[in-house]
Parts: structure tokens; C-alpha cells; sequence
């Protein structure tokens, strides 16, 4: 007999998303190593790889200087981001047909909770079949599925038989599973964190059973409990349909590096602007300001300052921002990258903003 509080999740992954949607519309590229941000000069950083350039060792956020040595051969395309938001559009559109517990975690991938659903059907299996289907018939492109009782494991099976896929772990097969799964391959679990794993003994799911709850969180803090769980296929997280932004920020890669610090002022403050104008049209504001920089040699850091009032001003992100860079080495070092991001939203903040009064030295 079925556990009453059981439920069924699947987690629903595009396939290379952004690649696909230029192969797609340019006929050109089917076939071929299609890269999505970034250039072929070496400058920024690959936003998206398609499957053929993978091939080549190439993926998501590694530098494009990289990519380049790895693929010379790699054709590189601007983002068409408003074309991907269309497309993620529709695609939404077809979730919310199944059911109203749908939380998007980015433009090309999601978690739904289908343990009851407009179609009426029971089998978590037959529904991602059914969203595949529609996904191509709608969009042309492909999308992989995991099927199981918790979101941790819906993430893992949805990369099990990537490109076009799908995948089930079925409740009483999941901690046989887990057992038998290599550690880097439990989502969450970065190369850091798998290397030091490996150190301890520890190399796959079984290795991580053996540990008890007090000696992974001396290990590995409060994350211990966590691995603690998910190898016991425990993890109570539900869908959330209404997930609430936790930051707003933007960011740009130059084409040359830069290390006009007049120049910089100025840029900080065209960004400014459009984050204020973003959080206005949300009625948004925030209380902690972040600057990102990332130098020539791909070094790359950040620095913060919060505050005890809400703001959303661009001018008061803008002299905040400045301020931070006296805490960088921007001006003696040139940088290829700057963005600033406004956290620690109160999203429905009503009234009017605070206006700071920052001190410089």
C-alpha cells in the first residue's frame, strides 16, 4: 500500500536549452559546435554548449579563452535572451496545464508536483511522457524528465539519460540507488567538496551511509546533515510555486579590458540605474549592495556592504557600488567584468525608500 505522504515530483531539464533554440531556428548549426556566449577572440564566458562541443571537454561558465583552446573549431553566438524568455514562456504555459505546483528554477528547467493533477492521470511516469511530448510538439526541442518521490532525486534522474530522456527512481529503489551512485554525481555535491569526500574514504553513496549524522556535520558543518539525508533519500523539501527572488542584479563582460576608473564610474551607474528600474517595476528594494569584478586574469571577486534601511534608488546602488571599489584593485588592475546586485529584498515593501547618505573617504 502507497504511503499517503508520498509524493510524486518530476523535474524537467531542456536539453542545452539556449544552443538548442539557435539550432533550431539556424538550420546552419545543426550538427555542429554551437556556443552561446562568449567569442572566438577568447573574451567572456560561455553561457551555453551545445552537445556536439561538450564533446570537446567545453561546458557552461568556463571561460571562452578556454573553450577556444579546446574546440578552435566552436562557433560562438550572441544570447537572444528575449527569443529563450518566448520559448520558456511556452513552455510554462504546457506545466501549468498539468498542475498548479509548478517552481521554475531558471528559464529551462523546473520541478512540478503531480501527485494530483489537472489531467487526472496517476502515474507521475505517464505525465512526463505527456510534457515531453508537448514540449516537442509545441517548441521542436527536446526535454529530458526525472520522475521520484522527492525533488533531490528527481534533479539526479533527470541527468541519468540525457539528451531527450527520461528516468525513474522508483521509493523502494531509492536508497539501493544511492547507494551505488558515485559521490560527485549527487547533485549539490561540488568537485571541492566530492575531492575532499574522496580523501575520507568516501566514493560513493554507500561510503556516505557508513558516516553517522554527528560525523559529517564535524566534517562538513551543517551541510553534513544534509548529505546525511539525501543518501537516505530524506529530503522533505516541497514545490513552491511562488518562489520569492532573493537578488536583482546585473552584470556586463567588455570586449577589452578595462582600467579607466572615470570610465568604471560611469558604467556602475548606467547599471545602477537599470537595477533601480527593475525593482521599481517588481516594487522591490533591497538592503544589501554587492560588487562584482573579475579581473583580466579571470580572478574574479566580490565585496558587500547592507544597510538598516530598504532602498532602491540609483543612486544611492550607484555611490554604494563606487564605494565598494576602493575595497578592489580596480584602476591599478584592468577587469573584463563588473556587476552589481541588490539582495535582502523585502519584494512588497510599500512607501517611499529611504535616501541614504553615504560617507566616502
Amino acid at each position: 500500500m502507497e504511503k499517503p505522504d508520498i509524493r510524486k515530483i518530476i523535474h524537467i531539464d531542456m536539453d542545452a536549452f539556449y544552443t538548442s533554440v539557435e539550432q533550431r531556428d539556424f538550420p546552419e548549426y545543426r550538427g555542429k559546435p554551437v556556443i552561446v556566449g562568449g567569442s572566438p577572440e577568447g573574451r567572456g564566458v560561455v553561457a551555453a554548449a551545445s552537445y556536439e562541443v561538450r564533446k570537446f571537454g567545453v561546458h557552461s561558465a568556463m571561460p571562452a579563452a578556454k573553450a577556444v583552446k579546446l574546440c578552435p573549431q566552436a562557433i560562438f553566438l550572441k544570447p537572444r535572451f528575449e527569443v529563450y524568455r518566448a520559448v520558456s514562456k511556452k513552455i510554462r504555459e504546457i506545466f501549468f496545464d498539468i498542475t498548479d505546483l509548478v517552481e521554475p528554477l531558471s528559464l529551462d528547467e523546473a520541478y512540478l508536483d503531480v501527485t494530483t493533477n489537472h489531467l487526472g492521470i496517476p502515474s507521475a511516469t505517464l505525465i512526463a511522457q505527456e510534457i515531453r511530448k508537448r514540449i516537442k510538439d509545441k517548441t521542436q526541442l527536446t526535454a529530458s524528465a526525472g520522475v521520484a518521490e522527492n525533488k533531490f532525486l528527481a534533479k539526479i534522474a533527470s541527468d541519468l539519460n540525457k539528451p531527450d530522456g527520461l528516468a525513474v527512481i522508483e521509493p523502494d529503489e531509492a536508497e539501493d540507488f544511492l547507494a551505488e551512485l558515485d559521490i560527485g554525481a549527487f547533485h549539490g555535491v561540488g568537485e571541492a567538496t566530492e575531492q575532499k569526500m574522496n580523501s575520507l574514504g568516501i566514493h560513493n553513496g554507500d561510503d556516505l551511509r557508513k558516516w553517522s549524522k554527528v560525523e559529517l556535520v564535524n566534517e562538513f558543518g551543517k551541510t553534513g546533515r544534509h548529505y546525511f539525508n539525501i543518501v537516505r533519500s530524506i529530503d522533505r523539501r516541497k514545490v513552491k510555486p511562488n518562489r520569492i527572488r532573493k537578488s536583482i542584479g546585473k552584470e556586463r563582460t567588455f570586449s577589452k579590458d578595462i582600467d579607466d576608473l572615470s570610465w568604471i564610474n560611469n558604467f556602475l551607474r548606467e547599471l545602477a540605474t537599470k537595477i533601480s528600474e527593475s525593482m521599481k517595476k517588481k516594487k522591490a528594494a533591497g538592503k544589501t549592495v554587492t560588487l562584482k569584478v573579475r579581473y583580466d586574469d579571470f580572478e574574479t571577486i566580490s565585496r558587500s556592504t547592507s544597510f538598516n534601511s530598504y532602498i532602491n534608488e540609483p543612486g544611492d546602488i550607484a555611490d554604494t557600488a563606487i564605494s565598494l571599489l576602493e575595497e578592489t584593485e580596480v584602476g591599478d588592475r584592468k577587469v573584463r567584468l563588473l556587476g552589481i546586485t541588490l539582495s535582502n529584498l523585502n519584494l512588497h515593501k510599500k512607501g517611499r525608500f529611504k535616501q541614504l547618505e553615504i560617507p566616502f573617504k
